[in-house]
This record gives structure tokens, sequence and C-alpha cells, in this order.
């Protein structure tokens, strides 16, 4: 466990020092489900509801259906359908959908105790009554180390980028528009189903303004079929 101390520092390094001076507490849940068609291909649903304090309670209700391909023992590619309805203190205000495609990179290194996997995610926007479609990229790494040999339960960091590959009217920054930071424990409540508890920092890259930031506490059930 000596280890903890220094990746611990490492995470808080990741989040921007202003972070604290604007924020935004938020809560997210995830409920996501993966299953098992064959030897290659496998099916995932993902349901993201979203609350904010400056957003008058809840402004996103995110689905995600994705068909995957295991092309190796590690390697998965993916192909999807993002239904994002947004709200204003719960009122609907404006359709987005996504076509999602991604490579996802499972358990790929072994490192200090623990595993780091990855994705590479690319994602084409459009919103109702918007002529515009934007396109995005989304890397993304996670580490996870149990607590002690054996352990059911683990402590895991994680680190996404969003990088606009052009601007629309709703997609204004070109470049890394926004990066999540994440510490949380991971902890295997039966062999099929996890249940994760994470602090999250969404920091918000603003042009020729002050950054913005989202504190959120996120609770994460995964089943695996």
């Amino acid at each position: 466990m000596k280890v903890l101390g220094p990746l611990i520092a490492a995470t808080l390094l990741l989040v921007p020092c202003e972070a604290w001076a604007s924020d935004d507490p938020q809560q997210w849940t995830t409920l996501a489900a993966t299953v098992r068609l064959s030897d290659h291909w496998r099916a995932s649903e993902e349901l993201v509801i979203r609350f904010g304090e400056m957003r008058d309670g809840l402004y996103e209700v995110e689905s995600n259906t994705l068909i995957g391909y295991r092309i190796t023992g590690k390697v998965t590619a993916w192909a999807g359908y993002t239904h994002d309805p947004q709200y204003d203190g719960g009122t609907f205000t404006i359709m987005e959908q996504r076509a999602r495609e991604q490579i996802t990179f499972d358990d790929f290194v072994r490192l200090l105790g623990g595993t780091v996997s990855g994705r590479v995610r690319l994602e084409e926007r459009w919103r109702d009554g918007v002529t515009d479609s934007a396109c995005r990229l989304r890397p993304y790494v996670r580490y996870s180390r149990p607590l002690r040999a054996g352990s059911r339960t683990s402590l895991v960091f994680s680190h996404e980028s969003f990088v606009d590959l052009d601007t629309t009217s709703f997609q204004r920054v070109k470049g890394e528009e926004r990066m999540r930071n994440l510490i949380g424990i991971a902890t295997k409540l039966d062999r099929h189903t996890t249940a994760e508890f994470e602090y999250l920092n969404q920091h918000s890259f603003v042009r020729r303004g002050g950054d913005n930031d989202d504190h959120i506490a996120s609770l994460v059930l995964s089943v695996t079929l």
C-alpha cells in the first residue's frame, strides 16, 4: 500500500489549480450492462443520469447502445448510437444524437500491482433543429489496483480528454475542450456485478474567459453477463 500515496498525489496534480475557484456540485448515476453474445460479439447498454446545482436539477439523460467485436482477448472494436436529451431544471430543451465508434484495450499493461486499460473513442454529434454536425475524439486511460492481494475492492484512477476536431454552433472550442479526472473505489458485489463510488473533476476550457469546473459525486453499477 506504500504506492497509494504517490498515486493519489499524482491524480490530484491532474486537477487544475483553478478547479476550486468555480464550483458546480453535481451527481451522476450510471447503469451499464454488457452481454457476451458469442466468442467475439458483445452488446452494451449504458444509461447516465446527470443532476447539477447550477443546472437547477436534472440536465441530461444519456443512453448509449453499442455492439462490439472482440479482435483479441484484450482489444474490442465497438460502434453504436447515443440518445442524449438535455434539460434545464428538468424541463426538456434540446435533443442531441451521436454516432459512436471506439476501440477498447482491456488490462493491456500491468503496473505497480495494478492494471492499465484504455479507450479511443470518436463521436459524430448532431442536434435537432441545428444544421451543423460536430466531431470529437475522446482518449481515455484508467488504472485499477486491488486494495490488497485477492481483494474484491480496488482503487481506480482515470483521465479522459475531449478533443474537438471542428467547431459548430454548439461545439465552439477547437482542440481540447475539457478533461475528466477521476478517483474512486470499485468493488465486486458478485461475479457479474460491480459498484463504483467516484469523485470526478470535469474541467472545461473557456477561450477568452475563466475555465469552468464540475465537481461530481458519481455512482456506477455495472453488470457483465
